[in-house]
């Protein structure tokens, strides 16, 4: 009777462990939830490397090392995020937060252009020598900060969540640009894994309701097999074993390239800065620290200049991740940690990154939809501990009718010189910039609003 009661305390203190961001659970609990971490961004990770891999023309074997590449990168990554690197008293490479890194979908139409001009090795040199932007901001983070408050970052928050929304339902149809998009039986098996998901959330308990996105997406994978729509031609081409190896193309430094991707790691900092406030504040209920965002964004910085030299995009915190841990509420390192080590596993293995990759798009849409749906809840929590003062209402408006809005009608400003063009091509790039510039144009004055504004800053 004894070693049935330690059982099942074991497994209690498991299950509460979960939810404190240290401790180890036992495997058996922790890799489930971090498997499912995985899964949930497989194919976002990979998808950015395929499209650049397309727009340069670049052969199977090279298209293979990048993905291979990108699967360890990110596992690395996300490692340094959860246990992070210190630098003296003051500074950290990382966030000791469960924040999942994976290849940014912010850079791939600029690296699409300048891929098709200048090959890989110009969107390689310009990612590496532009994320120094990202590594001056995560270093002078405590003096730039008051660029970036509450505000500015819950407005970037939702942005990124309506964006995700539409990237959700396209998975949800089955993939965009797909031939069966929209199709009876892509709808049928994405509302199939939604279903599971949901009753899970709503009735489980204990693991199966922690593991309701990875069930689902399992249940799925298994109809979807039964159906024909899992395409078993890359998993069995793939390699058993392969090393991701650096430097396996020429860098090159273009000025032009450099600079635009700049501007953008100025985009992917501020992402990065969003999702860490979005996961401490749907697991922590609170603000992310001064620190824990300097370190995040060095994370960052660091992930994608070695992304640069593993050839692969530059890394990002991912929104979807964060989703995760505002659905669960599961916020344990230990169990984020062993995803990371299966995304470095299938960076060796590329089989086995061929077994994840086949998941139908129709099965990730069913699983990550309701996810995409918290970052932007979680924006609009973060929107709310500003307030709605009048000053409030009025930078928003102008952020989201600009930031938002002009983005989807490029032709409105067509005829503005191309580095003002720039800052409207891509919504999440222009509601940053949008909301930093109205935050400053129209300051604080009201004493309660202010005081409001400080105590958001504070957490």
């Amino acid at each position: 009777m004894s070693e049935i009661q330690e059982t099942k305390d074991k497994k209690e203190r498991d299950r509460e462990m979960v939810y404190q961001l240290d401790g180890r659970p036992g495997l058996a609990t922790a890799v489930p939830l971090g498997l499912q971490h995985v899964l949930a961004m497989f194919t976002s990770n990979l998808a950015p490397i395929l499209i650049i891999a397309g727009v340069c023309s670049l052969s199977g074997a090279d298209t293979v090392i990048m993905v291979q590449c990108a699967m360890f990168v990110s596992g690395l990554t996300t490692f340094i995020q959860l246990y992070p690197l210190r630098l003296g008293k003051n500074y950290q490479v990382g966030a000791k937060l469960p924040i999942v890194m994976g290849t940014s979908f912010t850079f791939v139409p600029t690296a699409s252009a300048i891929g098709a001009a200048g090959g890989i090795g110009a969107v390689l040199g310009g990612c590496m020598a532009g994320s120094l932007v990202e590594v001056f901001m995560g270093f002078f983070y405590k003096y730039i900060r008051r660029f970036f408050p509450p505000l500015v970052v819950g407005c970037t928050l939702v942005t990124i969540g309506v964006n995700l929304l539409g990237i959700g339902v396209d998975y949800f149809a089955g993939g965009a640009g797909a031939a069966d998009y929209g199709s009876l039986q892509n709808l049928g098996v994405a509302f199939f894994v939604l279903a599971i998901v949901i009753l899970l959330q709503r009735f489980g308990k204990g693991l199966a309701k922690n593991s309701a996105i990875l069930i689902g997406l399992v249940a799925g994978y298994v109809l979807a097999a039964v159906l024909g729509m899992v395409d078993t031609s890359p998993i069995a081409d793939a390699k058993w074993f392969g090393l991701p190896l650096p430097f396996q193309f020429h860098l090159e430094f273009q000025l032009p390239a450099i600079l635009s991707f700049a501007a953008l790691f100025v985009t992917s900092g501020l992402e990065t800065i969003g999702n860490t406030s979005g996961i401490t504040i749907a697991g922590f209920d609170r603000e992310a620290t001064e620190k824990e965002t300097s370190g995040a964004i060095l994370a960052d910085a660091l992930g994608s200049t070695t992304a640069a030299i593993f050839n692969a995009l530059p890394n990002t915190a991912f929104g979807q991740n964060a989703g995760i841990v505002s659905m669960t509420k599961v916020v344990n390192r230990w169990c984020i940690a062993t995803g990371a080590f299966i995304l470095m596993i299938s960076g060796f293995f590329p089989k086995l990154g061929a077994l994840f990759s086949a998941i139908p798009n129709a099965v990730l849409g069913g699983a990550i939809i309701t996810v995409f749906g918290m970052i932007l809840i979680n924006g609009i929590k973060m929107i709310s501990k500003a307030g709605f003062s009048e000053r409030n209402i009025l930078v928003m408006g102008l952020t989201f009718a600009f930031g938002m809005g002009v983005p989807g009608h490029p032709e409105a400003v067509a005829q503005l010189p191309s580095a003002l063009q720039f800052i409207f091509n891509d919504p999440v790039t222009a509601t940053c910039i949008i909301a930093i510039l109205a935050n400053i144009l129209f300051p604080l004055k009201d004493e309660s609003d202010i005081a409001k504004a400080k105590e958001a800053m504070l957490g």
